[in-house]
């Protein structure tokens, strides 16, 4: 019989370093989409509550590393880190996706540049500052941004484009290193 190994959408892909950016697999833990079934007041005074962190606005996030809380689309956001009180089912819907996204950080000063290559928004600092998230495109793939600092990125993709998102991430890497 066939033993099957759990293993998380980058094994063995990364971390990459090309130049000052580094992309790194995170492990966020739980991933739990969030959608109110009213009022979202009722649903950020929940959260505040049971993970002491408000329900973002859009294209923002709240909460901080190990238990962060992004915008992840209109009247969705998704909870990472703890897993969801049991509490928040009385005021949304409650799907666990922590299986579903594959996760990384890129990290460096020209972290926003290799991006520039592949992310149509700009995402220079005056614009898209810490806490600011957004759904977009990196490439072809649907994608979330998250910036974590300000030499810091969070992207998920899809897990089954796992390979596609570093592969597409180090080729925009090597020619920004490339350049300096």
């Amino acid at each position: 019989m066939v033993e099957l190994k759990q293993t998380s959408p980058c094994a063995g892909l990364l971390p990459v370093t090309l130049g000052d950016v580094t992309m790194s697999e995170l492990t966020p833990g739980q991933m739990t989409c969030l959608t109110a079934f009213g009022d979202p007041a009722d649903l950020s005074a929940a959260l505040e509550r049971a993970h002491g962190m408000a329900l973002p606005g859009p294209n923002r996030s709240s909460g901080k590393q190990g238990a962060r809380c992004i915008w992840f689309g209109r009247g969705d956001v998704l909870l990472i880190g703890p897993a969801p009180d049991a509490a928040l089912g009385a005021h949304a819907a409650v799907v666990d996706l922590s299986d579903a996204w594959a996760t990384v950080s890129l990290k460096g000063a020209g972290a926003v540049d290799v991006l520039a290559r592949l992310v149509p928004l700009d995402l220079r600092e005056g614009h898209f500052k810490r806490g600011h998230t957004a759904r977009s495109q990196v490439m072809h793939m649907q994608a979330s941004v998250t910036r974590l600092a300000s030499d810091e990125f969070m992207i998920m993709v899809f897990r089954s484009m796992a390979g596609t998102l570093v592969h597409d991430m180090k080729q925009a890497m090597a020619a920004v290193a490339s350049r300096r």
